[in-house]
């Protein structure tokens, strides 16, 4: 981390006599069809406070995991094609339907890659570590919503009022469909307002009159009319349109949930539609930070990432392991945990189980905190069936074993039950910038803090928990 990274300065700014108006504003700016189906989180009067210099070493970060994701491209295109080992696209394709992986490697979607990244940070005393990097992020319309009600309380939000639709507005420039299916419906809410004010927005920017904002429910084809428009649709029944780009807002797991979904997949294998995230689900793997650390692709990350970038990279990716139950060598061992086999893990004390067990991906429980564990915190017994279960079925649905970094911990203030008593958390926190790729360059227009108390070492959205935007 560099010297600022090392000074984080998490404290926030004393809340001041005007902290009920706050609350007030911030309530009453709540969507009425809400932002979160069914879900809720406590409100704070004061966005998360980072300096300047922290947050031009976020934009920095935005683009060396822009550069990294366009290296993981690049290596599985050449182990597809026999221009590196055979075995990392054996990894990556591992659980697939082969119709899925010819298209991933078709020739139109070669260079095509994710227009957000978002990593989850988990802060500590001396910088962050990166959970993980998700290239289908919810949170997108949350934080444009709580972006645009804390710079109206007066604060200096990073991204500003308008960061955050500026930069979904340059993910489909020319509007389009935001296609959510029934595995992400819980973000469905905040897709809808992104978009009813996308359109809003364009339309005042045209000076053209009205344009009605549409929510596709059941009925997908209906003609919009104009083309700078932004409408949700669900995946389930969508049919693709000529000219209307599409935001895929599910992971490719969940293609056989999707009845027309082969339809899509034409549209956009013959280049009728533009569909992004691509249709790429090795990208939606989490193993890649365990190829990251492999020894045999350390020259390839040097060259491609550069030096600065690979060392930067290399002081925030934690280590990581794949579970791959191959036999080794007798003279072998698994580096850093001294075992010649993964299921002499199972014999970890609490101690040296302190370690992430995390499903990879193209899983139900490759999303969201479904398919992560904390071996410290689970008996020796559920460790041992959970390590044998991983080891099992590696090669159809790969685990990742990875080095636990507890975040460190952090005071908030939230208002407290229906009467809003403002309180005090000292909790944990999990910091989400959103960086959006524009024309080859990176911009961070938003940044998404989620604290939870405590006692919750895994940091995710949950109903104790505080979702705030982060100012400078």
């Amino acid at each position: 981390m560099t010297s600022s990274a090392r000074r984080l300065p998490y404290r926030s700014i004393p809340v001041t006599t005007t902290a009920e108006r706050k609350r007030e504003q911030i309530r009453s700016a709540i969507p009425a069809e809400g932002l979160f189906a069914e879900k809720e989180w406590l409100i704070s009067p004061e966005a998360f406070a980072i300096t300047e210099k922290v947050a031009a070493e976020l934009e920095q970060l935005g683009h060396r995991l822009f550069k990294f994701q366009r290296a993981c491209n690049q290596l599985y295109q050449l182990s597809a094609r026999g221009k590196q080992p055979a075995w990392i696209a054996g990894y990556l394709d591992a659980g697939k339907p082969a119709e899925l992986v010819e298209l991933s490697r078709a020739k139109i979607f070669r260079d095509e890659l994710p227009r957000v990244i978002r990593p989850d940070l988990i802060l500590a005393d001396n910088g962050y570590t990166i959970a993980e990097i998700d290239s289908i992020p919810g949170g997108i319309g949350l934080t444009a919503w709580l972006n645009r009600t804390y710079a109206g309380l007066g604060q200096d939000v990073i991204g500003g009022e308008h960061g955050m639709l500026d930069g979904f507005r340059s993910v489909l420039p020319n509007g389009g469909d935001i296609i959510v299916s029934q595995e992400s419906a819980t973000y469905r809410p905040e897709m809808e307002w992104l978009a009813r004010e996308l359109t809003s927005s364009g339309a005042q920017s045209r000076d053209a009159g009205e344009v009605t904002f549409q929510v596709a429910q059941r009925d997908s084809s209906a003609s919009l009319g104009m083309t700078d428009t932004w409408r949700v649709c669900d995946a389930e029944n969508y049919q693709p349109q000529n000219s209307r780009d599409v935001y895929r807002f599910f992971e490719l797991f969940d293609l056989p949930n999707i009845p027309n979904s082969g339809a899509l997949l034409k549209a956009a294998a013959q280049g009728a539609v533009r569909v992004t995230p691509p249709l790429k689900p090795y990208l939606e793997e989490k193993l890649w930070f365990a190829l990251f650390w492999l020894a045999p692709l350390r020259e390839f990350w040097r060259r491609e990432l550069g030096e600065k970038y690979f060392i930067k990279l290399q002081q925030v990716i934690p280590y990581t392991w794949l579970l791959d139950p191959t036999p080794l060598p007798q003279h072998a061992v698994i580096p850093r945990v001294e075992i010649h086999d993964w299921r002499e893990a199972a014999k970890f004390s609490q101690k040296q189980r302190d370690l992430l067990l995390k499903v990879s991906g193209f899983s139900p429980l490759g999303w969201g905190s479904r398919g992560v564990a904390l071996g410290a915190d689970l008996p020796q017994a559920e460790w041992q069936r959970r390590l044998d279960e991983a080891l099992s079925n590696f090669h159809a649905k790969p685990t990742i074993m990875q080095q636990f970094h507890k975040g460190a911990l952090f005071e908030h203030p939230y208002f407290e039950g229906e009467n809003g008593e403002l309180r005090t958390m000292k909790g944990r926190v999990r910091l989400c910038p959103y960086f959006f790729v524009e024309a080859d360059r990176v911009h961070m227009r938003g940044a998404l803090t989620t604290i939870v108390p405590a006692d919750k070492k895994l940091i995710h959205g949950m109903r104790d928990g505080i979702l705030v935007p982060t100012k400078v």
